[in-house]
Parts: C-alpha cells; sequence; structure tokens
C-alpha cells in the first residue's frame, strides 16, 4: 500500500514539474514577436504576430535586415494582437535575421529572429511509371527472359528431386 501511494506521489510530482517547466516557455512568447515560419527559404511568404502592443492599433513591421522592407501589422481577431506579413525576397542570403515591430502609441520595440535557408537548387521530380524492382509478375515485358527464369527453375526443381531420391535410395550424394 505504501509503495504505490509512494509511486504515485513521485508520478503526481513529476508532472507538476513538467507543467511548471512549460509555463515560462508559453508565457515569455507573449511579449515579443513570433515569426511564422521561423524558417523560410527566399521567396517564402512569413507571417509575424504580437500581443506586446496590446490595443495600440497598427504596428510599424521592418524586415529591411532580410531585403524585404517595411510592412504594417493590423489587428487580428485575437483581441490585443497584430498580424503582418512579408515575402522573403528571392535573392536573401541563408542566415539568421532580426524582425523588428514598432508600437505606434508607446514606441516599444519587439524582435524576433526569422532564419532563411538555402533553397533547393533542383525541382521537385515527380516518379512516372512502374518502379523497376527485378521481382514482378511472370509476364514481363521481355518473354525471352521469362522463358529463362521459368526454364532455370525447372531445373533446379528436377535436379533437388533428384539429389532426393538418390540420397533416400542409398547411393550416397
Amino acid at each position: 500500500m505504501r509503495r504505490t501511494a509512494r509511486l504515485l506521489t513521485g508520478t503526481a510530482l513529476a508532472f507538476t514539474a513538467a507543467g511548471l517547466a512549460a509555463v515560462p516557455a508559453y508565457g515569455a512568447g507573449t511579449g515579443g514577436l513570433q515569426v511564422y515560419p521561423s524558417s523560410a527559404v527566399p521567396g517564402g511568404r512569413v507571417t509575424v504576430n504580437t500581443a506586446a502592443c496590446g490595443d495600440a492599433g497598427t504596428i510599424a513591421g521592418d524586415a529591411r535586415a532580410v531585403g524585404a522592407g517595411a510592412f504594417t501589422l493590423a489587428p487580428s481577431t485575437h483581441r490585443g494582437e497584430a498580424i503582418g506579413q512579408f515575402r522573403v525576397p528571392p535573392g536573401a542570403r541563408p542566415g539568421t535575421y532580426e524582425i523588428v515591430a514598432t508600437c505606434a502609441g508607446s514606441g516599444r520595440r519587439v524582435t524576433g529572429d526569422l532564419v532563411v535557408t538555402p533553397a533547393s537548387s533542383r525541382a521537385q521530380v515527380h516518379p512516372r511509371g512502374s518502379v523497376k524492382t527485378g521481382v514482378g509478375g511472370a509476364l514481363g515485358p521481355d518473354p525471352v527472359q521469362t522463358a529463362a527464369g521459368v526454364a532455370a527453375l525447372a531445373v533446379a526443381a528436377a535436379g533437388g528431386t533428384w539429389l532426393l531420391h538418390r540420397r533416400a535410395r542409398g547411393d550416397g550424394i
């Protein structure tokens, strides 16, 4: 009984500690600038939002560090939050860039990081046709290869039968 109580108490304490450790990580994001996605390729669209300015109206965004220029954050459907978008220029170099938003009334600046990753130099290739794995139906595209395979299997079966018959008679192998 005591062992079960200790186990349950230890489990409850572990879950409580994990929950308390997660609270600061969640609460820390409300005062900054959230960048979604946090990493983008050149030419990709990025969305930023913040709740740091409250209901201050429009907020001036600055993505000049990455070469995108200024953009505006407008009030969103969530009370007290503002949201805006910009496109990463196609010529942007890989690296980490600071995105800034300035609140209209207070002049408060909030920042977030955007990581630009290199774009794939190869275009995506879509598969065509069947997979050529070498294992397939007996009626493949080449009847000569099919006949050769059947003949090889027949010879192997006949040889195996002959050896087993010889062994059973006691002739030795």
